[in-house]
């Protein structure tokens, strides 16, 4: 039950930090209640936060920013004209989940992401599901992301997935459902890793009261995942990255250090550059796109890729981390079929859920999305970063019209969906906390088991009103607490 915790004012001249704070109506808050009455596992951050008072923390917050600077933790956005290179925005008051629920989360990600490998070797093996009509297969040999040119490949050991990013909301009530997977190249973690760093640095007393789940682990088992198919010691491990221009390249070169690895390629192989000279690949850890991945087999004009590395990997001598043609898994007009594929594969019950989605290819759909648009959020199915939708409540009338031409033009690329009211948090803004809404990217990682990141990279909405939590689109990031049982 919710306890009311006072807001007056501390010792001293400290101002109150949440006296004139607001939860945002019909909207869950993940620190209060109601207006003045806490959540039940955030009442001790609440009053550590009040008893620092609004100056110290703009105090540390400017500290945390240098941080961010020094490190060159940034990200990059192509069409902003002022400069792509940009420090990652951070907000000081962090996400904190309790225990019980993170439980639920962790069984509930293992479980989707188990059968989501599942489905990707049986598309790209027998397409038993196909056969058996419990997904059209239209939806999954139509997709563009869909590789014909690796069916009938069966990487070591069957896995596909050795990390998944599956975004997460939590809807009025409170409780989380997943919005969408990603199981092709997901990022990200770096910037959980670094918050947590940051955090730690700028707010350490913060820590003292509670426990909270660590995530420093994370690239050593990331290493052991990509490298649990392969026998024996010394493996090679690289990571394939497009190179210093792409948006997420902080986050390459950060694994890379951190899972001791780095990238050359020579003529027609890949090598790990090491300080005994060059030694053959036994791993790839990818961060590049299908499409450029290998010149020989997708995009004869790539300059990125290896060519022959979709042979070598279809002889099973190399690992890639993830495996070729997952993004059918991620397509999101094969999202609302993901209850069906874990009932399918897993013979369970889906314990995380989902939100009602339209699938526009689909006439009925389609229909109920043309006439029903101001209600509704429209989104292309294989775009990402926040591209390529519609917020029908937010949009005009003539932006509605544009997207109902889209939608008629190639219905299969689009989707639609009851717009959620995203859970909130109290976000720190220049006159202090308000409301922001967010949401959740745990990391799996599945190599001979299956673990969660506990917490992962909470993105928020830095704009007042705004639904669009990405980065590329002026979001923001906390560090995510998932607590442990308390201190004794």
């Amino acid at each position: 039950m919710a306890k009311r915790v006072g807001v007056r004012k501390s010792e001293g001249t400290k101002e109150p930090i949440f006296a004139g704070y607001k939860p945002l109506a019909s909207t869950y808050d993940e620190y209060f209640a109601e207006a003045g009455k806490v959540q039940p596992h955030t009442g001790t951050i609440v009053q550590q936060l009040e008893n620092l008072g609004r100056d110290e923390i703009r105090e540390r917050m400017r500290l945390a920013h240098a941080s961010f600077l020094e490190g060159g933790i940034t990200f990059s956005v192509y069409s902003d004209a002022r400069g792509s290179e940009r420090v990652f925005p951070f907000d000081p008051l962090p996400r904190v989940i309790d225990p019980v629920e993170w439980k639920m989360v962790d069984q509930g990600l293992k479980q989707r992401v188990e059968a989501l490998n599942s489905f990707l070797g049986d598309i790209y093996g027998r397409q038993k599901i196909l056969k058996d009509k419990k997904i059209p297969a239209a939806i999954v040999l139509g997709s563009p992301v869909y590789r014909k040119e690796v069916k009938g490949i069966r990487p070591r050991k069957g896995n596909y997935i050795y990390v998944a990013g599956i975004d997460l909301i939590r809807d009025q009530q409170g409780t989380f459902r997943v919005l969408e997977d990603n199981v092709r190249v997901p990022s990200g973690v770096s910037y959980v890793l670094e918050n947590r760093i940051v955090m730690k640095k700028t707010f350490p007393r913060l820590f003292d009261r509670h426990n909270v789940a660590p995530v420093e682990e994370y690239p050593n088992r990331l290493r052991r995942a990509v490298t649990s198919a392969v026998p024996g010691r010394g493996t090679n491990l690289v990571v394939l990255t497009p190179g210093v221009f792409n948006s997420a390249y902080f986050e390459h070169s950060f694994l890379a250090r951190r899972m001791g690895c780095d990238l050359v390629v020579i003529k027609k192989r890949v090598y790990a550059k090491t300080t005994g000279g060059l030694q053959p690949v036994d791993c790839i850890y990818r961060r590049i796109d299908d499409d450029f991945i290998d010149p020989l087999a997708f995009r004869k004009d790539s300059m990125l890729g290896v060519p022959g590395l979709v042979e070598a990997y279809a002889r099973g001598n190399v690992v890639l981390a993830n495996g070729i043609g997952n993004g059918v898994a991620d397509d999101k007009a094969v999202y609302p079929f993901v209850p069906d594929i874990i009932r399918y594969y897993l013979g369970e019950e889906p314990i995380l859920e989902q939100v009602p989605t339209y699938i526009c290819e689909r006439k009925a759909d389609r229909k109920y999305t043309v006439e029903n648009i101001e209600k509704l959020v429209v989104k292309a199915v294989n775009e990402a970063g926040g591209y390529g939708m519609l917020v029908g409540p937010k949009a005009n009338k003539r932006q509605r019209s544009a997207f109902i031409r889209k939608v008629n033009a190639d219905p299969r690329n689009y989707i639609a969906q009851p717009l959620v009211e995203l859970s909130a948090s109290p976000t720190w803004m220049p006159r202090g906390p308000a409301p922001r809404r967010l949401d959740l990217r745990p990391f799996v990682l599945r190599g001979n088991d299956s673990w969660v990141l506990p917490g992962g990279l909470t993105r928020v909405a830095m704009v007042r009103g705004s639904y669009i939590v990405n980065s590329s689109q002026g979001g923001g990031s906390k560090d995510t607490w998932v607590l442990e049982r308390k201190k004794s």
